[in-house]
């Protein structure tokens, strides 16, 4: 199997790219290197991996593959807000773009889109299933979700074979940079002996999910083939409060947290229905969340 990254030189890309090649997959990365981090691009050029940064080798490389996970993107809700034109170009128009390149192939790769819970926007039930509204509440969900529309658009007029796979909170080791999770955010203030910064009143609650456990849920979408749409979440729900509470105690740091003004455009509650996933390509996740974060704390520590 042959399988084409791109964004691959990102959080879930350099992860999904590792974890693929030590599965025994032939595994090329494409990325524009603008926010990738030092060590991710070290990890995939010390592992002997292909990776390719210009636009123009993109098409060549399409008709190579037989499969193409798409992970390129701005992921930002904060940033989206003060440049929703650069995530729209950035996110939906290359995503349009991309699909066009594969209808113009004879031999078209199968498409695993990377998508995100953040389209559904304020959820109307307690745990979202698939058929649940798309109502996005910042640029960015909004230009995920637009991209999906490209991938829908390219399924039904040009016979695009597509699997779009709705993350929820991934979190894990390799995930740095302004616009990481709040994971990310938390253990780094707490590898400081810094309080956790909780915006809001910390009442609001996530679907965590392992990098680990989204890098199989992607190669069970790249096994099965499977046209359609499905969330990757653990089906738990944390609050932030929760989770601060969990990654003192792992560090055995005795602080309160800080609490600052919630951000815009923020979702109250979000948790994922992983019914729908497990029941078309066979996945569930493996990583218990306090596991999870023992094992992202630890990772941290012997960088």
């Amino acid at each position: 199997m042959k399988v084409l990254i791109t964004g691959g030189a990102g959080f879930i890309g350099h992860n999904l790219a590792l974890y693929l090649l030590n599965r025994g997959w032939e595994v090329i990365v494409y990325d524009s290197l603008e926010r990738s981090s030092k060590r991710a691009i070290e990890k995939i050029r010390s592992a002997g991996i292909l990776l390719v940064s210009q636009e123009s080798k993109l098409k060549t490389i399409l008709g190579e593959v037989d499969v193409v996970v798409h992970a390129a993107a701005y992921i930002s809700v904060e940033e989206s807000i003060g440049y929703p034109e650069k995530y729209l170009i950035n996110n939906s128009v290359f995503t349009y773009t991309l699909c066009k390149y594969i209808s113009e192939l004879s031999n078209q790769p199968h498409l695993v889109y990377i998508s995100t819970a953040a389209v559904y926007g304020k959820p109307q039930q307690k745990v979202v299933t698939e058929d649940h509204p798309v109502e996005p509440l910042s640029p960015y969900g909004l230009s995920k979700l637009l991209g999906e529309y490209g991938v829908d658009y390219f399924i039904k007029v040009h016979n695009l074979r597509a699997t779009i796979l709705r993350l929820f909170n991934v979190y894990g080791f390799g995930q740095t940079g302004t616009y990481a999770g709040v994971i990310t955010k938390f253990v780094e203030r707490v590898h400081e002996k810094q309080p956790p910064l909780i915006y809001g009143d910390g009442k609001q609650t996530r679907d965590f999910i392992h990098v680990k456990d989204v890098c199989e849920a992607i190669r069970c979408a790249i096994t099965k083939k499977v046209n359609g749409t499905f969330n990757v979440s653990s089906g738990k729900e944390t609050s932030v409060q929760e989770l601060a509470r969990m990654i003192l105690k792992l560090e055995d740091l005795k602080v309160e947290p800080i609490y600052v003004a919630a951000k815009q455009g923020d979702i109250i509650h979000s948790v994922g229905d992983p019914g729908k996933i497990k029941k078309a390509l066979g996945f569930e996740t493996h990583m218990d969340l306090m596991d999870g974060l023992g094992r992202l704390l630890l990772e941290e520590k012997n960088t």
